[in-house]
């Protein structure tokens, strides 16, 4: 019987997924609980719409119960919105932490939005609490591993956390092989400022950031703004 409920479940849990939001799919989501209360996808897609519409309270008790069911699966996935729509950074280390324990060699998997491998987020989180040389570690560790598919952003935010240790050239060499994986405004604006820091013609990066920021060639998430994000106006004041 439990193994009925159970299939019923993933079969409103497959149909109703396509209508993620919408009033009827959280009340069928409630309905397979019952049916199937051990079934940890069912949680976290209940608590989605919850993320999406600022309802932290709520999203996060539903997904610590997929936690608490998966670890495995849910983990990650909680440790990157931690950080991406609480900015709560400890959190979502301790998350990464603790999926790091399960997998603790190779790959974890990445963001929800597919910009970073999950080693890549956790040192960004430790940057953001100002421990840019333990952040600058793990990134060049990850980076140097064989199996690493190479992030949008990756050399980007390595380049960022020099920058601000102010270790200019290791700075300007990530910022450079960022230009050769996929170049854009914000990575422009840096390499930039370095030429301006050393007293080197800087107008033209500065003129082909600006440009290249009316073209659309920036760093662009649908709900949030990304860690160490440039806006037009501080291109402009270079």
């Amino acid at each position: 019987m439990q193994d009925d409920n159970c299939k019923k479940a993933c079969e409103i849990f497959n149909y109703w997924g396509e209508f993620q939001g919408f009033r009827e799919s959280q009340e069928k989501f409630d309905e397979a609980i019952e049916l199937c209360p051990n079934f940890s996808n069912l949680y976290m897609e209940k608590a989605v719409p919850y993320l999406k519409r600022g309802d932290f309270i709520t999203w996060k008790i539903l997904i610590d119960k997929a936690v608490a069911i998966d670890p495995k699966m849910h983990l990650g996935y909680r440790g990157w919105c931690k950080y991406q729509f609480l900015r709560d950074y400890k959190g979502a280390i301790q998350d990464i932490e603790a999926l790091e324990k399960i997998y603790p060699t190779g790959y974890l998997g990445y963001s929800a939005n597919g910009d970073y491998e999950l080693h890549i987020a956790k040192a960004i989180c430790y940057s953001a609490l100002g421990q840019k040389a333990k952040a600058i570690s793990i990134i060049e560790n990850q980076l140097a591993k064989k199996d690493h598919n190479v992030g949008l952003f990756d050399y980007y935010q390595l380049g960022v956390t020099y920058f601000e240790l102010g270790k200019y050239d290791k700075a300007l060499e990530n910022f450079e092989k960022q230009s050769k994986q996929n170049d854009f405004a914000e990575n422009i604006y840096f390499k930039s400022k370095v030429a301006k820091i050393r007293n080197k013609d800087y107008l033209d990066l500065k003129k082909l950031a600006l440009k290249s920021y009316d073209e659309g060639k920036t760093m662009k998430d649908g709900y949030t703004h990304h860690f160490n994000k440039v806006y037009k106006s501080q291109m402009e004041e270079l």
